[in-house]
This record gives C-alpha cells, structure tokens and sequence, in this order.
C-alpha cells in the first residue's frame, strides 16, 4: 500500500528548525502501516528538512547559528530577491529524507527528531509524505 499527505508548517522567524517528528508520527500511526518506509519532501527552494537531535534544542539552535556564519545574509550574493543565503543552506540541508518504518514506528534513533528547517520565513510552507509498505 502507498499512501500520500501534505502537512503544513507555520514558521514564527527567517532562519529556525523546528521538530515535526509528532506530526510525522501521528500521519504513520494513522495509515495503519506497519513495515515500510517514510518518505517527507519539502516542495520549496528556501526551506528542507533533516534527522538530528531532538533532546537538547540548543543543538538546533546550534545549526542554524553555525550555517549563518557560515553563509551569512549579505554576502554580496547577485540574486535580487536578496534570499541566496537561504537558497545555498536549503541545498546544503536538502529537501528530503527516508525513515524506515518497524512494527508501526519510525526508526528513528533514541536522540533523534525529524526537522524542518527554515531559511527564508517566516512562511506558511508544506510538506508532503509518502508511507509505502504493509
């Protein structure tokens, strides 16, 4: 069976990650699927998602700081909507992940979360998911 949903993200700044690992859960637990894989897309050139630490939020924090240095704002960049900085850590992050599904659960490991990460909000952005399996 292949099932498919959107979800949404509601962003409160320009540059933050934000645990959807709940929302992620919820959307497995309810198609029933037991064994197979979770696939999470995120349809926009300025925002991504990845698998990190969820106990400690200073690591996110962490992330988006360090990306910041690491690709500041105003870098001279010739794009004019001014947004480059968060085209280049989208790619750097990347717009999707797969997560094995096991007895109706994420494999997830025990310190690790499911993170959208944001480079250009505050937005209203989306996702979209695909569980295939049994």
């Amino acid at each position: 069976m292949i099932t498919f949903q959107e979800f949404n993200v509601k962003t409160p700044k320009r540059e933050v990650l934000i645990n959807i690992s709940d929302n992620i859960n919820k959307i497995v637990r309810e198609t029933g699927i037991k064994e197979g894989v979770c696939r999470i897309f995120i349809p926009h050139t300025t925002a991504g998602v990845t698998i990190n630490e969820n106990a400690d939020p200073a690591v996110m924090k962490d992330i988006v700081n360090f990306l910041g240095k690491l690709i500041p704002k105003h870098s001279g960049f010739s794009h004019m909507e001014g947004n480059s900085d968060a085209h280049i850590k989208s790619s750097l992050i990347g717009p999707s992940i797969e997560i094995l599904i096991h007895q109706g659960k994420l494999m997830l490991g025990t310190w690790q979360g499911i993170m959208f990460a944001e480079f250009d909000g505050p937005r209203n952005r989306k996702g979209y998911i695909q569980i295939q399996g049994d």
